[in-house]
């Protein structure tokens, strides 16, 4: 009798064991499994949500096959219980426990809003807008109140944010993503300040400001930048106007059509170097910091003129007489590959 009862402990313990097993071995199966999505989705945990709705919710949309050991979960990887709020992407073929890690170290997906070195912040607004994630509280806000919220007294913002891609997570806004290109801007314009060249025509760092957007403007290769600073700062030391098209054509504003005229040359603005003197009142885009460096460490050059070239690039010249014959070169070409 006594042999019968161990044989069947033996028996109970050895079934036992094997369920055991067979659980550890179903529960590491579901948490080895890749997140059935085709393509990268987002999961956003909220506050308080527990790591059996999770699941669950994951399960409802057809990205996990459901076990009925997922109570185990929790014991067999006690790190894997505390999920951080937050919104994660999640990736084809990526496996469950990998998600859970992420979820777990808090470390949210990333959004990115890129904005173009040359554009003007209302260009700036609509890819904000648009940007998924990010919490809207520019709508209501006039360009003028926008800047007072950076601290700036200007009621333009042209020329005060760094163009370049800022990564955030979901939850953030458009205010912050503004108030980190207006420190990147002044980090960049006082460092660029602070090592200037000496004896420059510019007496303060927003005309520096202003040069340099113009520049940005004028050119997109970057080797032409310092030349074509080099005439901007020649000609304001010999105080010649700088008649440069950018600064009309942002006069005109919306009227702009893609054609200035020599009615819209002559045409007195704030911004018409044509017709006033020195920089105009304001930048007349967002300028890089390779434009920033430019207009306050010029190339040394006697040159006065500069038109384009044809073929890309400019040409640059010292007096009228040479700027003339470029111009006209200028027009052969372009007349040149229209006929081609």
């Amino acid at each position: 009798m006594i042999k019968k009862l161990l044989i069947l402990l033996v028996l109970l313990a050895a079934a036992a064991t094997a369920v055991v097993f067979y659980a550890k071995a179903q529960v590491q199966h579901y948490i080895e499994q890749p997140v059935a999505v085709s393509s990268p989705q987002l999961l956003t945990i909220s506050h308080g949500m527990t790591l059996r709705i999770a699941l669950r919710t994951m399960e409802q949309d057809n990205w996990l096959q459901s076990t009925p050991f997922t109570r185990l979960l929790p014991r067999l990887y006690p790190n894997l219980v505390h999920l951080k709020a937050g919104t994660y992407q999640v990736m084809p073929k990526q496996s469950l426990k990998s998600l859970l890690t992420t979820m777990v170290s808090g470390k949210e997906h990333q959004f990115s809003i890129t904005f173009i070195e040359g554009s003007r912040f209302n260009e700036w607004l609509p890819l904000l807008k648009n940007a998924p994630g990010l919490i809207h509280k520019t709508q209501n806000m006039s360009e003028a109140e926008i800047a007072q919220y950076l601290g700036e007294d200007k009621t333009k913002l042209e020329g005060l944010l760094l163009a370049e891609t800022y990564h955030y997570t979901e939850g953030m806004s458009d205010l912050e993503i503004l108030k980190r290109a207006h420190h990147a801007l002044n980090r960049e314009l006082d460092l660029a300040w602070k090592n200037r060249e000496k004896n420059l025509p510019l007496k303060t760092p927003y005309q520096a400001l202003t040069l340099a957007s113009i520049i940005e403007k004028e050119t997109a290769i970057e080797s032409e930048r310092k030349r074509i600073a080099s005439v901007f700062i020649n000609r304001l030391n010999r105080h010649m106007r700088l008649q440069t098209d950018p600064t009309v054509i942002y006069g005109i504003g919306d009227k702009y059509d893609g054609n200035i005229t020599r009615k819209d040359l002559r045409t007195p603005t704030a911004y018409n170097t044509y017709v006033i003197n020195g920089l105009p009142p304001t930048p007349i885009a967002m300028p890089g910091v390779e434009s920033i460096q430019a207009a306050l460490n010029p190339e040394k050059s006697h040159y006065l003129y500069f038109v384009a070239s044809g073929n890309g690039g400019h040409v640059f010249t010292s007096s009228l007489a040479e700027h003339n014959r470029a111009v006209r070169s200028y027009l052969r070409t372009l007349k040149a590959n229209k006929n081609k």
